[in-house]
């Protein structure tokens, strides 16, 4: 393999001729192998490092502090960078040491190269054009990756919402088309009272779109960085203007609507961001796999479990039971959940182990925040594709199960009080007995009340209750305000 000879202060170092990084990201790959993954798996993040770059280089040129045929080549690097190209040359691993520092490294050493070549000059002649006087003037891994990786974060967290629009949406075609089928309701895997299918999967709906609204305001919160402040947020080495010329730029080019944060060196230590945002994922974690439970149970069976709807068959369930078919998907969300919840615990315990003026543990925080939502993200729309859009209800069965029930007899309690309800459920039980026929034999009711009372439709409430609480509209329009 031809190589060439770089230097840093640690000495001399073999870098592969054809490569765009250099020295420091050569040193970084010898230190770090952890993961057995590159931060190129993340495109999104070498695209925001790009972008953080662009905005600091057009700064940088406007306050006369780099020439503009270096700034042009710069400029023209980063945007390729933008374009997809060259995220090959960004092979560290995630999960690093220094706050940052390798990635950022790894970032002005790619740019500075492929600068070099639009310049004319070749791959490692920093006399020309230095990765670090040059394509870092003005900046620190401090205030570089932090706000790289927010920027990287909205996006995934905007990919997300959108998947988790999607399977409100699947679940509130199911609550339409269910909106008639009546069933029993539970708690404590206790018959309670009558309610529809439809009301059920409406419940659903809703509380996605309430997650939606809560992703949105975390989002928000990302957009106000630390960019400017170098070096633990006291700006040594920059421009008085540049913290606000940057954001500017960094704004046109990402389109999003970010800030320099009102205190720099308290911006530069906090991961209070981070940790918010990670209890958000965890909160949509949490309620999509308590419904992926709920699914499981009511789709058990089918013909010894509550075989109360049917989730569509996507592959064989067994090498030993023939015809066995199992809830693979949302098997599969229960354990993208279970992931998720523990990667929360990781952004925690990195963010308190922050020292002083920096938190050296940012890189594992935005490692686990980037698994949370890329996951999530592919967890939400297989379970809207794969599985609730194909779900079907098992209607006769639903509805003999009302018949059957105890618990409608709630319903009798406002007319003939508590306890003679209590007696009328005790026997039911005993005998298999619909309570309103117990309830007429015993001369409590005429048999016209009993069938207006605990008629199952007026029960579940079908004309007032199967709403969903969120305009879906207006909860697009809200999260692309908050982006």
């Amino acid at each position: 393999m031809v190589v060439r000879i770089e230097r840093d202060s640690i000495g001399e170092l073999s870098v592969p001729d054809e490569a765009y990084y250099g020295v420091h990201t050569a040193r970084a790959l010898e230190n770090f192998t952890v993961t057995g993954a590159a931060i190129s798996q993340y495109p999104t993040l070498i695209a925001s490092l790009a972008a953080v770059k662009q905005a600091a280089c057009q700064s940088n040129r406007d306050l006369g502090l780099l020439d503009t045929g270096r700034a042009d080549a710069i400029g023209a690097a980063c945007e390729e960078i933008r374009s997809g190209k060259l995220h090959e040359q960004f092979p560290i691993d995630p999960v690093q040491g220094g706050a940052g520092t390798s990635t950022n490294m790894n970032a002005n050493e790619v740019i500075a190269n492929r600068a070099l070549e639009l310049l004319g000059f070749e791959r490692g002649d920093y006399t020309q054009l230095d990765p670090l006087m040059h394509v870092n003037l003005g900046q620190s891994t401090n205030d570089v990756y932090p706000t790289a990786i927010k920027l990287c974060l909205t996006t995934y967290l905007r990919s997300l919402i959108a998947a988790l629009g999607r399977l409100a949406d699947a679940f509130e075609a199911k609550s339409v088309e269910f909106d008639d089928v009546i069933k029993m309701g539970r708690t404590q895997l206790q018959d309670a009272v009558p309610m529809t299918l439809g009301q059920e999967f409406a419940a659903f709906a809703i509380m996605l779109r309430e997650d939606c609204d809560r992703l949105a305001e975390g989002a928000a919160l990302l957009l106000e960085v630390n960019l400017g402040g170098t070096a633990i947020g006291t700006g040594i080495n920059g421009h008085p203007e540049y913290s606000a010329l940057a954001c500017a730029y960094l704004r046109e080019i990402s389109g999003k609507p970010v800030n320099p944060a009102g205190n720099l060196i308290e911006a530069t230590q906090d991961c209070g961001a981070f940790v918010q945002v990670s209890g958000i994922l965890k909160r949509v974690a949490v309620k999509l796999s308590k419904t992926c439970n709920d699914l499981r149970l009511m789709s058990s069976g089918p013909s010894t479990g509550f075989g109360e709807i049917n989730l569509p068959a996507v592959q064989a369930g067994s090498s030993i039971m023939p015809g066995k078919v199992n809830p693979v998907i949302p098997e599969m969300v229960n354990q993208v959940a279970f992931e998720v919840i523990g990667n929360d615990l990781t952004v925690t315990l990195a963010a308190e182990a922050g020292q002083l003026q920096l938190n050296a543990f940012e890189p594992v925080i935005v490692y686990s925040l980037l698994r949370a939502t890329t996951h999530l993200t592919a967890a939400a729309d297989t379970l809207a594709t794969k599985c609730v859009e194909g779900i079907t209800a098992n209607r006769d069965h639903l509805e003999r199960g009302v018949r059957r029930s105890v618990g409608i007899v709630t319903a009798l309690s406002p007319h003939i009080g508590y306890t003679a309800s209590a007696a009328i459920a005790k026997k039911a039980l005993a005998t298999g007995q619909y309570v309103g026929d117990i309830a007429v034999d015993q001369g409590l009711l005429t048999q016209a009340q009993v069938d207006e009372i605990l008629s199952p439709r007026r029960l579940a409430g079908l004309l007032t209750t199967a709403i969903i609480a969120s305009d879906p509209a207006d909860a697009a329009d809200a999260t692309a305000a908050a982006l």
